[in-house]
């Protein structure tokens, strides 16, 4: 049996990697808004908060109210209650990363988490 999953992602709309890498700590999707398009619904997490880094063009999001601008590098953490809603720009789509986990549940990162063994 593997230690690791690997899979390959297309360009479809929506690619969720939850089920395609069997995550067991995080939500992790790549999405693209077409330009003009928007994620029709505004929403807020019970506890996840959601990191977003835009991978190709431009857009907006709006975050309790207040708008931000968005391109190509941008990274973002959404707390859970924020109401969120994003929005390509009139002339280019959004691709963006999002990354779901539980809001303080991180206990070891990077060197704290591992064992040198050579």
């Amino acid at each position: 049996m593997s230690n690791f999953t690997k899979t390959t992602i297309t360009d479809a709309p929506r690619t969720e990697l939850h089920d395609a890498l069997k995550l067991t700590g995080a939500e992790i999707s790549i999405n693209t808004l077409p330009a003009k398009a928007s994620v029709p619904f505004i929403h807020y997490h019970k506890q996840n908060e959601e990191i977003y880094g835009i991978l190709e063009g431009s857009g907006k999001v709006i975050l309790d109210g207040e708008t931000i601008a968005l391109t190509k590098g941008d990274w973002l953490r959404i707390a859970p209650a924020t109401h969120r809603q994003f929005f390509a720009a009139e002339d280019s789509d959004l691709r963006y990363i999002c990354i779901q986990v539980k809001e303080n549940s991180l206990e070891n990162f990077t060197a704290s988490d591992a064992e040198i063994i050579q």
